[in-house]
């Protein structure tokens, strides 16, 4: 852990902030981009951008990402969700997972969803969204996990 990273302080947080945690990844709400259907998928060591990730991290990068996703996407029954990556005032790889749902307007869809941050940041009701999207992602890793072993097999 890098000692002045505010990103690998997030293995601190709170279980109720927590969709999942595996040996390389954790998906949860972080303070201060609380909006509810936003979770922050980061890596659980010190790792700077996308190309400072390990073979093993790369590798699983992709499934994670499209499981929390697609858990978003079932909890928070979003029209959309982003994912974005900047990685410049936080430089440890992470990226922002948002649920657009169909009451967000126009005006703060696509990129300009940024300004729901300080627009709608709710860290009550954002947390309350925890358990619904742990149950999706738990469900879909385990399908992942069926699927694959079912494809090898």
């Amino acid at each position: 852990m890098e000692p002045n990273c505010l990103i690998c302080g997030l293995e601190n947080s709170e279980e109720s902030h927590v969709v999942f945690r595996d040996e390389l990844w954790a998906g949860e709400i972080v303070p201060g981009y609380d909006v509810p259907g936003w979770f922050f998928l980061r890596t659980r060591r010190h790792a700077e951008r996308i190309t400072g990730l390990t073979e093993e991290e790369q590798e699983t990068f992709g499934r994670r990402a499209r499981d929390l996703v697609d858990a978003v996407t079932r909890a928070t029954g979003a029209e959309a969700t982003y994912m974005l990556m900047f990685g410049e005032a936080f430089p440890h790889f992470h990226v922002l997972v948002t649920a657009r749902t169909a009451d967000v307007p126009a005006d703060r869809r696509s990129g300009e969803i940024l300004k729901l941050r300080a627009e709608q940041s709710d860290p009550e009701r954002a947390r309350a969204l925890v358990p619904a999207v742990r149950e999706a992602y738990a469900a879909i890793a385990a399908g992942a996990l069926v699927a694959s072993a079912a494809e090898v097999g």
